[in-house]
């Protein structure tokens, strides 16, 4: 299903952002981590509905939380799958910071 204007652009940033992340995790590529963050503001901006909020941010909290975790202890492919996690947390907490602050405001308001 095709989505129109705004919205088409936030949910190819968040594609994008998840395959770069991944692909960055995997290889443990760190130099391109600005392009996740712009990623990341992009989708908290464009993507995330009033409606999904609270969903979108316990999610974010989620995967922060499971990004701290020391995964070695499974070996090379907790390696692996850690670097891949915090390549995730880094183009999520950008949306999540985002996502948080709109809805602060529109409870302020």
């Amino acid at each position: 299903m095709a989505k129109k204007g705004s919205k088409a652009i936030g949910w190819w940033a968040f594609v994008v952002g998840l395959v770069l992340a991944v692909i960055f995790g995997f290889t443990g590529s760190q130099s391109m981590n600005w392009l996740l963050v712009l990623l990341g503001l992009v989708v908290g901006f464009l993507n995330i509905t009033e409606k999904e909020v609270i969903t979108f941010l316990v999610a974010a909290i989620a995967l922060m939380s499971a990004g701290s975790a020391n995964l070695t202890a499974l070996g090379q492919l907790g390696s692996v799958f850690g670097s891949i996690l915090q390549s995730v947390v880094v183009f999520v907490a950008p949306a999540a910071v985002v996502v948080a602050v709109k809805a602060v405001y529109g409870t302020g308001r």
